[in-house]
């Protein structure tokens, strides 16, 4: 898999202060980029938290709707559990693409000016 990210450097790039790390943790550009992370990540760790859950609970609490047959041998708690794992992949993709397009680029362009590309 390619990529556009150039070979790196045969040089070290400097490495930032402790007071450089302070300040650019203070900054409002990166609260924003945290601010950007969290609205995305936390809902959906709540919302699929509680997703996960209610299959738990269901299949614990609710046996005869689990069992029920939907067709063949395939019955609600099959359907559910298929469900998870989908859950599980699309959740991912979406924040890979959200990633690609809203922190990364925030998060280059403080690396960038932390090790000094201004």
């Amino acid at each position: 898999m390619a990529t556009d990210a150039p070979p790196p450097s045969k040089t070290d790039p400097e490495l930032p202060s402790t007071e450089k790390f302070v300040e650019m943790q203070e900054s409002a550009e990166f609260g924003e980029l945290r601010r950007s992370y969290r609205s995305f990540a936390f809902p959906l760790t709540i919302g699929f938290i509680a997703w996960y859950l209610l299959y738990v609970l269901l299949s614990s609490y609710a046996g005869d709707f689990m069992g029920t047959k939907l067709f063949g041998n395939i019955n609600v708690a099959m359907v559910l559990g298929f469900a998870q794992f989908l859950t599980t992949f699309l959740i991912a993709w979406w924040y890979s693409r959200y990633a690609t397009a809203n922190l990364d680029p925030k998060g280059e362009a403080i690396k960038s000016r932390m090790e000094g590309g201004e």
